[in-house]
């Protein structure tokens, strides 16, 4: 018990790093990713494009291998240095950015084609229409597939110790080279489970709210 007293600050500070990350990823990705989305549908093709590349590049490429390239070689490139928190922000953002635009593209698309055409009918602008009847919508569709993505990006913050990041996965494994005890694995495992639930949670519960809304049962 001693022991994991001993260790315990050294992983509250990774668990509050890691916290961080998740937290602000979340704040950038979610609203990013929407313009993306709507960019894809736009007719606009060049700007359709390049958010169809956007989003093929940092779907299609291992996230480990994007923060490697924003840590590594985006500096010798642009001669720009960034420290590895700054930087795991940066790129979880833009990675999670591209998988929300695809959740939000398959929920506008999910919207009935009569909803397009009875906004037509009262004279509504492409703008009132979608901001007034299909985003309203698409982000009570989004929630489930979006919740999924969430609990996912709770354990991908793990990776970000591969850039000398110090969150819970880079303290323990620290730990258990000093002290040859894997007890560290043991608690950051626990703390990783424990975040997993406490988010799940919240999101059952807003999922369940989002039905109620809809007039339908939880």
């Amino acid at each position: 018990m001693s022991y994991i007293q001993t260790i315990m600050p050294a992983l509250m500070q990774g668990a509050v790093i890691s916290l961080e990350l998740f937290a602000l990823t979340l704040i950038f990705s979610l609203p990013l990713g929407l313009p993306i989305a709507l960019g894809e549908n736009t007719k606009i093709a060049p700007v359709r494009w390049l958010c169809k590349v956007y989003v093929l590049v940092f779907r299609g490429t291992p996230l480990m291998l994007q923060l490697f390239f924003f840590y590594f070689f985006f500096p010798i490139c642009l001669n720009i240095r960034m420290d590895a928190f700054p930087t795991a922000v940066l790129t979880f953002a833009l990675n999670y950015a591209a998988y929300f635009a695809e959740i939000y593209r398959g929920g506008m698309k999910s919207i009935d084609v009569g909803q397009y055409e009875a906004a037509h009918s009262l004279g509504l602008s492409r703008t009132q229409t979608l901001f007034g009847i299909v985003l309203p919508q698409t982000f009570r569709v989004v929630i489930p597939p979006i919740s999924n993505e969430i609990i996912v990006l709770v354990k991908d913050t793990a990776l970000a110790s591969a850039i000398a990041l110090a969150d819970i996965m880079k303290v323990s494994k620290s730990i258990v080279n000093r002290d040859g005890s894997l007890m560290a694995y043991v608690i950051a495992a626990a703390m990783y489970l424990v975040f997993s639930f406490l988010v799940t949670y919240l999101l059952t519960k807003l999922e369940k709210k989002a039905s109620l809304y809809d007039g339908k049962e939880s």
